[in-house]
């Protein structure tokens, strides 16, 4: 999963990525809402943020997102500990809502909810048609069979299949193979796909030429 933090902190914005990369995950941190909105086109799994930020308004922020069909998850992180302002943030569109100090094992079991809610996926499998998986046990199935996967072709169907029909641009799907260290290739990215194309279906995988891969769930796959 890919995280996007808007937080000002200097001490909670590290703290936070750290936790995430220990979690498996990545993350990119800002300070400001004006540095948000190009990461925020790079469809990050969810986004961590703060309401009191230099530069605006968090809940503007927020309606702004909702307002233009942006679904992406958004949990509230703040100082605010009032019944009100938690409601008005839940009611303005985020997921969840997190009073300060954070706990970070609290935080990274929240990021997850709100991730697999937002794909609809309320249980421990995934099921897409024909297609299922089950990223914790690591497990995944096709009509039924279980299907013979190496780790990095899993974590690749994994990655795709928390975005159902969107497309994941390379680059984004190359950090998230390989959270803890470099990107992977796309000459190794382009190998794997190859091989999970081949043991779940040509069909399933779309490669949408110069910008990234999709998870084909409909009458296509």
């Amino acid at each position: 999963m890919h995280i996007l933090i808007i937080e000002d902190d200097i001490d909670l914005g590290p703290a936070i990525l750290a936790a995430l990369k220990q979690a498996g995950m990545t993350g990119v941190w800002v300070r400001r809402l004006g540095d948000a909105a190009a990461f925020v086109e790079e469809q990050p799994d969810c986004v961590l943020l703060d309401l009191g930020l230099p530069d605006g308004d968090g809940l503007a922020f927020l309606a702004g997102l909702r307002g233009r069909g942006i679904a992406v998850p958004v949990i509230v992180i703040t100082a605010r500990t009032a019944l009100e302002d938690r409601l008005v943030g839940l009611d303005g569109g985020a997921d969840d809502f997190l009073v300060k100090p954070v706990i970070m094992a609290e935080l990274i079991s929240r990021v997850g909810a709100v991730v697999r809610r937002s794909a609809r996926q309320a249980g421990e499998r995934w099921t897409f048609g024909e297609l299922a998986l089950e990223p914790r046990s690591f497990r995944a199935w096709l009509n039924g069979a279980a299907l013979d996967l190496s780790p990095r072709e899993f974590r690749l169907l994994v990655e795709l299949a928390r975005s159902p029909e969107c497309v994941v641009s390379k680059s984004t799907l190359g950090q998230r193979m390989e959270p803890l260290g470099d990107p992977l290739d796309s000459a190794t990215m382009e190998v794997h796909l190859s091989n999970l194309r081949r043991k779940i279906g040509a069909g399933r995988i779309r490669t949408v030429r110069g910008v990234g891969y999709q998870l084909v769930v409909g009458e296509g796959a």
